[in-house]
């Protein structure tokens, strides 16, 4: 008898399989789309901007800076280009005096911290370190 353990197991192996042949032309050039786009989002300071601009929709600079407790101005600017980078923050650049610049998730970024927050959801209630 098979248990659900065991076809969760068999499961996993086939998502692996596809996935790494989905990647191996990435893989056999030394580049990780996924592991490029984690260590972008998963550091201390994308995870607020992302979780920040998640819920508030759209900030500008000073509002992100407000709401992210200890970061410095230098690297809030360093984190936003970077996720712009990425297609996961859009800037919105107004032609006034002075200039008014806004802040908001791409539709990519959306759903990535959608999938951001389940993820941190889980490790919080499994994770035995947290306890």
């Amino acid at each position: 008898m098979i248990t659900n353990t065991e076809k969760q197991r068999v499961r996993l192996k086939k998502k692996i399989k596809k996935y790494y042949f989905f990647t191996e032309p990435y893989i056999k050039n030394g580049f990780c789309p996924t592991k490029q786009l984690l260590s972008t989002t998963l550091d201390k300071w994308s995870l607020f901007c992302v979780f920040n601009l998640g819920y508030h929709d759209v900030l500008r600079f000073n509002e992100l800076k407000k709401n992210i407790d200890g970061i410095s101005s230098r690297m809030l600017t360093v984190t936003l280009k970077k996720l712009e980078e990425y297609d996961i923050v859009e800037r919105k650049v107004y032609s006034e005096i002075p200039p008014k610049v806004e802040y908001s998730l791409t539709e990519f970024g959306f759903q990535l911290s959608d999938k951001l927050i389940d993820l941190s959801s889980w490790f919080i209630s499994n994770s035995k370190v947290l306890r």
